[in-house]
């Protein structure tokens, strides 16, 4: 669901500071992609920023998803369980 990996080398990468403010980008970001999705057939760009977003940050299981065709609202339940695993998990990976 979440590649550590790829989230420890972005941390590396951008640093301690920086990297909170890209998961808040990144979070605020795909929500609002989601939120603006059609339906009925998400549109190829939208998918296309979705899954590079998704994978900058480790999110795999999303990033899957986003070939079509993608069903919006699978896309919308996957990031939020992703998020939350995400989030619950990112203190105890970053102490380590």
């Amino acid at each position: 669901m979440i590649d550590w990996t790829c989230v420890s080398d972005l941390r590396e990468e951008v640093g301690d500071e920086d990297f909170q403010e890209v998961i808040s980008l990144f979070v605020d970001e795909v929500e609002s992609a989601l939120a603006g999705l059609d339906p009925a057939a998400p549109a190829s760009e939208d998918l296309h920023f979705l899954k590079g977003s998704a994978l900058n940050l480790g999110f795999t299981a999303l990033a899957r998803r986003c070939a079509p065709p993608a069903d919006a609202e699978d896309l919308r339940a996957c990031f939020a369980e992703s998020k939350a695993v995400f989030l619950a998990e990112l203190p105890r990976r970053l102490a380590a």
